[in-house]
């Protein structure tokens, strides 16, 4: 008897339906794009990734990394570096360490990690004294295509926040709502997700959920409509906020979900992915520039998905470089 585990596939989008991400990409191409430092892109996949970001004419790749690795990866994928910029460095930490400056001194308008981990690179992207921190609290974002949702809904923090207080939450809260409306969401609806949805004493994410409400009634939080607490179930479907007598205009309807911390977060997103067909990309926010923090997991549609949300969200706040896609 064979007891090894089986690797599970990802279910394919349910009746082949148009992602929700694809008019992203048609928007994002019709912008200027963004000059994005490639942060230690000396495996294949990452690598390809950038590239192909570059043919589809979303970023203007500047590969920071180890030379010799950068191109043996290039040789393996039969990729051609002529004419591409690379930034030398001696591995992953100074790559990290290098396009944060480089970020910092305008010389690039993004940054994309490649063959490295998260927590090496947000390290120097959160450092007080050198790194791309504003007033703004750091925070991803994932924005999802999940068959069987009416709209594309974003997920946030799944990736950088561990355990965020309420002070952290507002910002997150805040960075997911400037994203949905970069993105063409006139006024993001927030459900504020907890495992109930009354306030308790008991719950600590039901007493943050009523006090961010309330911050957006004071206008601590702008452009979006907030409730919450609410259950997952009573934030996507409308029968089952109605079965529970809740009144609300965000409930059935969400855009955004603010989850209690990382842990619900990267589970319910990776949920959705796996057992759902669900198509994910995602950036980081609240830096000085935006971050994208693709996985060595994703696909391609899901790397340039990534690319055309930091494009249409960067395009407000730098001037980005054109250049023809090769």
């Amino acid at each position: 008897m064979n007891d090894r585990p089986r690797t599970r596939p990802r279910l394919a989008p349910a009746a082949q339906a148009p992602s929700r991400l694809e008019p992203l990409l048609v928007a994002a191409r019709r912008r200027a794009a963004l000059r994005t430092a490639v942060v230690h892109p000396v495996d294949t996949t990452s690598l390809l990734g950038a590239i192909e970001a570059e043919r589809t004419g979303l970023i203007v790749p500047v590969l920071v990394g180890p030379e010799r690795r950068i191109r043996a990866a290039a040789r393996e994928a039969r990729i051609d570096l002529a004419g591409r910029a690379i930034e030398a460095t001696e591995h992953s930490h100074a790559a990290a360490a290098r396009a944060v400056q480089m970020a910092r001194r305008g010389e690039v308008d993004a940054i994309m990690k490649g063959a490295l981990h998260t927590d090496e690179l947000m390290r120097c992207v959160v450092d007080p004294d050198n790194g791309l921190r504003t007033e703004r609290r750091v925070s991803h974002v994932f924005a999802i295509d999940a068959p069987h949702y009416p709209r594309l809904l974003f997920i946030t923090d799944a990736a950088v926040n561990i355990y965020p207080s309420l002070e952290d939450k507002r910002d997150i809260v805040q960075n997911a709502i400037d994203l949905a409306r970069a993105l063409g969401v006139r006024t993001p609806r927030v459900a504020i997700l907890s495992a109930v949805e009354l306030v308790t004493p008991k719950i600590k994410s039901t007493l943050d959920a009523a006090a961010l409400c309330k911050m957006a009634d004071r206008a601590q939080i702008t452009g979006g409509i907030l409730d919450g607490p609410l259950a997952f179930d009573n934030a996507v479907s409308s029968a089952a906020a109605a079965t529970k007598a809740i009144t609300s205009s965000v409930a059935g309807r969400a855009d955004i979900f603010v989850v209690p911390d990382l842990e619900a977060g990267n589970m319910l997103a990776k949920q959705l992915e796996y057992l759902a067909g669900a198509q994910l990309a995602g950036i980081v926010l609240g830096a000085r520039v935006p971050i994208m923090l693709t996985s060595r997991a994703d696909g391609t549609r899901s790397r340039l998905a990534s690319c055309a949300i930091a494009v249409l969200y960067a395009q407000r706040r730098v001037k980005p470089v054109r250049r023809s896609p090769v």
